[in-house]
């Protein structure tokens, strides 16, 4: 069985329900995948390497990931090496259009790619991840909720445990 886990920061809760959409979507994909959702502060450094998929998802400040996740980023360097092959993914809330999502999400994902991660866009809906707006309507959380059972589904297939 592969392992996910989801990794967030959440000041005002709208990244939090981002990421338990995700979840539910991982959930709801049927493959045989161990799903974690946790906040950024209750994760482990050194359980890292114990994941096949990361996927990290923080409010954006100033066209940046939280200091919060800028921290558990520059803890994760301890294993550096360590996550080569495991899959990666980010997603984002912003207080208003053009606030940043996009390159929050690229930061995050910057960081994926130099621990060696896969790291896949989406051909549909949010490119490089999903993205929230303000307050969550129905629409971005199903694109989270999609998310979630994409990435499930591709960890499995990347995995060779799909049946």
């Amino acid at each position: 069985m592969t392992k996910m886990l989801i990794c967030y920061y959440s000041e005002t809760g709208t990244t939090e329900k981002m990421a338990e959409e995700i979840c539910e979507g991982a959930k709801e994909s049927g493959s045989d995948i161990d799903v974690e959702l946790k906040k950024v502060e209750e994760v482990e450094i050194d359980a890292l390497p114990e994941y096949d998929s990361l996927i990290l998802g923080s409010p954006t400040y100033y066209g940046l990931p939280s200091g919060e996740m800028k921290k558990f980023l520059d803890e994760s360097i301890k294993h550096h090496g360590d996550l080569d092959g495991m899959i990666g993914g980010a997603f984002s809330s912003s207080a208003n259009t053009a606030g940043g999502n996009e390159t929050t999400i690229i930061s995050l994902v910057e960081a994926l790619l130099i621990h060696g991660m896969i790291v896949k866009g989406m051909p549909k809906g949010d490119h490089y991840g999903p993205v929230v707006v303000g307050e969550p309507d129905e629409d971005e959380l199903k694109q989270c909720k999609y998310y979630g059972r994409w990435m499930a589904e591709f960890i499995e297939k990347i995995a060779g445990t799909e049946g």
